[in-house]
This record gives structure tokens, C-alpha cells and sequence, in this order.
């Protein structure tokens, strides 16, 4: 039986920080609305959704503060770098991701954003709880421990 092997995304900006400050509890796959000039943009590989988040206006999600800059042979048809851009996602999806927010205090993070296998811009977004300082120090110990248990097993054979 052959097994479906996934082909490599091409990830256009990751936010690495964000495992760090927040717990993620839960993933959802978005589309995002953009312009022509903000798609030609990312296909050079330069976007930035590190200070970025998601928040709802009207019954639905945006991208806040994400920035994606200017594309050079645009001229005048250009696009704002930091524009709130809607997501695109399922209403059920939408309906859990608002109350969640909503009701116990959840954050909606940002985590990558790449193109799929059929050329569209995606998002990855997480619905995540703030973590506290001693939990991000503990996540650091556990880190360096794996690193270090890592390089001794490598060592020994």
C-alpha cells in the first residue's frame, strides 16, 4: 500500500516566536483575500507575521498587522504593507474561533503563512493561551535537555 508523502511548502514567513509566548491548543488552515500585488509580493518571500495577530470585526476573522510590502513593478496599483486582511474560513470554524476568544480568553495567532500544493496563499493559525514566565522557562529547560541528550546519543554511536 503506498503511502501519500507530502511535498514541501514553500513557506513565504514563519513566526517561531509564537510556540514560545503561547500554548497552542488547536490549528485551523486559512485562506487569506489579498490583492495581486500582495500575492507577487509574497512569491519573492518577503512577509513578515511575527507581531501580527487575528482578531474578529463584524462576524468575521482578520489578519491584523501583518506586513507585507510593496511589490516594485506595481506603480500605482499598489497595496498598504499593513492592511487588515480577511481570512477564509468555514462559518462552523469562525463560530468556535470567536466564542473561543470570547468566552475563555483565548488569543488567535498566526503561525505560517506559505503557499499549498495548488499555488494559493494559506495561513496557519492557532488558537492559543498565553503563557506565563515560568512556564516559558521550563519549556527552555526541557529544550536544552533534548539538545544536550541529543548530542551525547550522537556521540556514543
Amino acid at each position: 500500500m503506498a503511502t501519500k508523502v507530502e511535498a514541501p511548502r514553500k513557506i513565504v514567513s514563519d513566526n517561531r516566536r509564537a510556540r514560545y509566548e503561547y500554548e497552542v491548543l488547536d490549528t485551523f488552515e486559512a485562506g487569506i483575500m489579498l490583492l495581486g500585488s500582495e500575492v507577487k509580493a509574497l512569491r519573492l518571500g518577503r512577509a513578515n507575521i511575527a507581531e501580527s495577530y487575528a482578531g474578529e470585526q463584524g462576524g468575521e476573522i482578520f489578519l491584523i498587522n501583518a506586513y507585507i510590502p510593496e511589490y516594485g513593478q506595481a506603480n500605482r496599483l499598489n497595496h498598504e504593507t499593513k492592511r487588515p486582511r480577511k481570512l477564509l474560513l468555514h462559518q462552523r470554524q469562525i463560530n468556535k474561533l470567536i466564542g473561543a476568544v470570547r468566552r475563555d480568553g483565548m488569543t488567535l495567532v498566526p503561525l505560517k503563512l506559505y503557499f499549498n500544493d495548488d499555488g494559493r496563499a494559506k495561513l496557519e493559525l492557532a488558537l492559543a493561551k498565553g503563557k506565563k514566565n515560568h512556564d516559558k522557562r521550563q519549556t527552555e529547560k526541557n529544550r536544552d535537555w533534548d539538545r544536550q541528550k541529543a548530542r551525547v546519543l550522537r556521540d556514543r554511536g
